[in-house]
């Protein structure tokens, strides 16, 4: 029997579907290119609503050049991942721009004229990987009229920072001018010198970051007059204005200026300035009297908001740290998530800060930005002043009011002068326009240790953020100043997403192992000023020895010593654990959820076109 030939069609089967195969793989590239599905939590990947505006509002045409060292750090996937996520950024910026911006990579090899043109640009060479070679990973932006910005280094641990550089960058080269800042201040915020060492200092962080997006002018303390074309008017803690200076600044909001104020009852940072030359203290407490009271505001300079619910451990080195009911941790539960300024904060640090309200006959509206919790208590400035050190000082005495206190609020409305009877020539009387003005009771927030860690790489200094306080501060201005696109990417930059029970079975642990830790400290004080007291009955030369029952108390103290460092071994045992378990099912969950439910729809599937075969082979 010999084999049946096969149809011309059959042999030209296999090869047909394999054409067809590449066409349509093609075709599909083609037609779903730039096509993607954003499926991560509060879609990072794709591009706000305040970047689409910015984009829509450019008026002048942009080259964007990235410098990416593509060879170089070819053993480096770290950086060959996240470029491709700033490229795949940088490409759906150009294409939702229309032609608008046009976006560019370039490798600058080695000894190239691509190298030279980063290089001299401003663009950081970063020595990494074993090659030696100088890595460039930056960002160049150009309008047509010359104005050029541009983005250093694009650090891969800054991912959550990205959009909002690269929207900022292209608000800057499509403004005109960049907006003008007033800054009043009796700290020492911006560039100074140390009048006893004679070396500069860069100021703040928060200042820097401000006078990189903003035109900043900085006034004295008894200024008499403010710019017509200031934009915001920020002032920090305001000592001792001169009568003058606060009707320029009554002029200047009821013209339509938009006012900051950063007033404090206890301004840490104002240490140095605690004394005269003459030894005579002054007050570290700031104030707008004169204003406030016209304005139907409430401010007491002269208290301060303790908060047990959000204390922070604070500990000099080879201390215990310890609660201080003064300095406060508060997360986005007292902070107002309606309000773009805040909305997506996670954490700020006040130290000694102040309560602000409005009365009811107040014509300007409150809107709270930050509230302390109701386990609150007011106190005298001089109590937390003289409390200090010990802290224990202020908890033995804490009595909470169950009242909330607004540590930060927004104040918009219409005002009238505070100062009517001053009848001066081109004199404002009532606000043309409403009047909006941001008052925070705290200056210290600003002061760099409260929400920075410097380090040192390479030469230049990083700083680590430990709180959302450099945030809080730009959005303020950023608000005040009339760009609400950039405040809505800025409340998307916090990429820390903790896991909120390992961090409640950790902060359980934590406070029972400091209960137990102070318990012991209290023990051992106790015995050490028992022994100083046996000791000091014996002089030096008549020194006797330590009865039986000495001997027996010390060694009663050094069993319970004993135990309770067991326990509290126990307790960080517990502690591990409880998050080691608790990660092993989320790890669990993560390896086998996903993968399972695809193989379940590839069984369905495959199931379902098993029942379709043998439908249509009984018909």
């Amino acid at each position: 029997m010999g084999m049946k030939k096969l149809p011309y069609g059959n042999y030209l089967a296999l090869p047909l579907l394999a054409l067809l195969t590449l066409a349509l793989l093609f075709g599909s590239a083609q037609l779903l290119k730039g096509l993607s599905f954003d499926l991560t939590d509060n879609r990072v990947h794709t591009l706000s609503d305040g970047t689409l505006k910015i984009i829509e509002s450019i008026n002048k045409p942009i080259t964007l050049k990235l410098y990416y060292s593509e060879t170089a750090s070819r053993d480096l996937p770290q950086f060959r991942v996240y470029s491709q996520r700033v490229r795949e950024l940088l490409e759906g910026i150009s294409k939702k721009s229309k032609g608008k911006i046009i976006f560019r990579q370039i490798d600058p090899e080695p000894f190239s004229e691509a190298e030279e043109a980063a290089a001299g640009s401003g663009l950081q060479g970063i020595p990494l990987g074993n090659s030696g070679e100088s890595v460039y990973f930056g960002l160049i932006g150009e309008n047509s009229a010359g104005k050029t910005m541009l983005m250093p280094f694009i650090d891969p641990g800054k991912e959550a920072f990205l959009e909002y550089d690269l929207a900022k960058l292209l608000a800057g080269l499509n403004a005109e001018k960049p907006p003008v800042l007033a800054m009043m201040s009796s700290l020492l915020t911006g560039p100074s010198v140390n009048a006893l060492t004679g070396q500069p200092s860069m100021g703040w962080v928060v200042d820097r970051k401000l006078a990189e997006s903003y035109e900043v002018r900085r006034l004295p303390l008894d200024a008499a007059a403010i710019d017509a074309d200031v934009d915001v008017l920020m002032l920090i803690h305001p000592k001792n204005i001169p009568d003058p200076t606060l009707y320029a600044i009554d002029q200047f909001v009821l013209r339509g200026g938009h006012l900051l104020v950063y007033v404090d009852p206890n301004a840490e940072s104002d240490s140095i300035n605690a004394y005269l030359p003459d030894g005579t203290p002054t007050t570290s407490a700031s104030d707008l009297g004169p204003l406030f009271k016209a304005w139907g505001l409430e401010y007491d300079p002269r208290m301060v908001v303790l908060d047990s619910q959000n204390a922070l451990q604070v500990g000099e080195a080879n201390e215990v740290p310890q609660y201080h009911l003064e300095v406060l941790g508060l997360s986005k539960d007292y902070l107002n998530n309606k309000d773009m300024v805040t909305a997506d904060l996670e954490k700020l640090n006040f130290s000694s800060a102040g309560s602000i309200s409005a009365t009811e006959q107040s014509p300007l509206k409150l809107e709270a930005l930050v509230q302390s919790s109701t386990s609150s208590q007011l106190v005298d400035a001089r109590i937390v002043k003289t409390a200090g050190n010990p802290p224990e000082l202020l908890r033995k005495n804490f009595k909470p009011s169950g009242e909330a206190y607004v540590l930060a609020a927004r104040f918009t409305g219409t005002l009238k002068s505070a100062f009517a009877e001053k009848s001066a020539p081109n004199q404002i009387m009532k606000s043309i326009k409403p009047a909006q003005i941001i008052i925070v009771a705290d200056s210290d927030l600003l002061a760099d240790r409260m929400w920075v860690v410097e380090q040192n790489i390479l030469g230049s200094p990083v700083f680590d953020e430990i709180s959302n306080n450099g945030d809080f501060a730009i959005n303020l201005v950023d608000s005040l100043a009339g760009d609400p696109n950039l405040i809505s990417l800025r409340t998307r930059t916090v990429s820390s997403r903790p896991f909120e029970r390992i961090e409640k079975i950790q902060r359980s642990a934590e406070l029972r192992y400091h209960d137990r830790q102070s318990q012991l400290q209290s023990d051992m004080e106790a015995l050490n000023q028992k022994l100083s007291q046996i000791q000091g009955n014996n002089s030096a030369s008549n020194i006797t020895p330590l009865t039986a029952a000495q001997k027996a108390e010390i060694a009663k103290y050094q069993k319970q010593k004993n135990a309770i460092r067991s326990e509290l071994r126990q307790v960080q045992r517990q502690l591990n654990t409880d998050i080691e378990d608790l990660l092993s099912r989320l790890k669990l969950i993560n390896i086998l959820l996903v993968p399972g439910l695809v193989v379940i729809l590839a069984f369905a599937a495959g199931f379902r076109r098993m029942l379709r075969r043998r439908a249509m082979t009984h018909e």
